[in-house]
């Protein structure tokens, strides 16, 4: 499946809403399923209402979406963007690991061995004086 770009707006969007904790806590919670707000608002000494703000946020950066089923408006993560979000960490995290290999490369060719680097030490104590 190809992931469509993520804008700079959207990238914005999205670190400014995980840099949260609350936000950021509310994630970790519907990673394992949809909650209500209710739900979502226990762990929290906050209001409902400040929880419903966080989730609105959260989904202006569309990492959550509301569904309805009767009576309840579960929230639900937004798995897609979250995925989005990792390609672009990963292209960044990437290329840095590819520079420290190529580093370790130089370093491994211009670094005398081990063994001619340090002269030998006596660890024999009854050669010591």
């Amino acid at each position: 499946m190809m992931l469509s770009p993520v804008s700079d707006v959207d990238l914005d969007r999205a670190f400014a809403a995980l840099a949260d904790p609350v936000r950021r806590a509310i994630v970790a919670r519907l990673s394992r399923g949809a909650a209500t707000v209710n739900e979502l608002a226990e762990p929290f000494e906050i209001s409902k209402q400040a929880v419903s703000k966080h989730i609105q946020v959260l989904e202006l950066a569309g990492l959550v979406s509301r569904s309805r089923e009767a009576q309840r408006r579960p929230v639900h993560l937004e798995a897609a963007r979250l995925e989005a979000l990792t390609a672009w960490i990963d292209r960044y995290r990437l290329a840095a690991e590819q520079r420290f290999r190529s580093l370790d490369a130089v370093l491994e060719r211009t670094s005398p061995p081990a063994s001619a680097a340090a002269p030998a030490r006596n660890t024999d104590k009854e050669q010591q004086p």
